[in-house]
């Protein structure tokens, strides 16, 4: 049977530290490839600064030359409101045969409860919790798998607030994510090497 990791996020921009969790969790469960999905807007999150298509093609470029991992616009095509449940609904139509790990940080897998229809979530996939800086690994019941990672305490706040103020982002984003922030003059910022 196929496994595959489903990585969801606003990806505003997609950074290294998303990168290495896919890495990561893919090594350490075997599995076949981990989809990067980004999200269309998230329920509690503000909403995001680059376009969905701005988003999407971020994750493509940095995902390209890495057969492990592949990029989804199941979340963007649906629109409005991006719920968990939505996504893994939709993944698993396009991989009937697939077993599915959701991949998201310790602090969100501590809220999983009160998720939209939480209790249909565990028949949809394995959650797997990965560390996020201030969140232990906590795992909630065994359907839960949790994954430690290296540390990568960057952000996406944290990037286009650099973009903003001018500093380089170098080494915090896929070197063509930082071309293309670069090119679309995205975040408020010019030149970031």
């Amino acid at each position: 049977m196929t496994r595959i990791g489903i990585l969801g996020g606003t990806f505003d921009p997609l950074h290294l530290g998303h990168l290495v969790v896919a890495s990561e969790v893919h090594a350490a469960l075997a599995l076949d490839t981990v989809v990067l999905v980004p999200a269309h807007a998230q329920p509690l999150k503000p909403a995001p600064v680059a376009s969905a298509a701005q988003r999407l093609e971020m994750c493509r470029i940095a995902t390209q030359h890495d057969a492990r991992l592949e990029v989804s616009d199941v979340d963007v095509v649906r629109g409005g409101t991006t719920y968990t449940v939505d996504t893994l609904r939709d993944i698993a139509a396009l991989y009937p045969a697939a077993e599915l790990f959701f991949i998201t940080g310790a602090d969100a897998l501590a809220s999983l409860p009160k998720w939209k229809d939480s209790e249909t979530l565990s028949t949809l996939a394995t959650f797997v919790g990965v560390p996020r800086p201030g969140h232990s690994l906590v795992k909630l019941d065994a359907t839960h798998v949790l994954v430690e990672v290296p540390g990568v305490t960057v952000s996406s706040t944290d990037v286009r607030d650099r973009v903003s103020a001018g500093a380089p982002i170098r080494y915090l984003v896929h070197d063509a994510v930082a071309e293309y922030v670069t090119e679309h003059q995205m975040y408020g910022g010019g030149s970031h090497d």
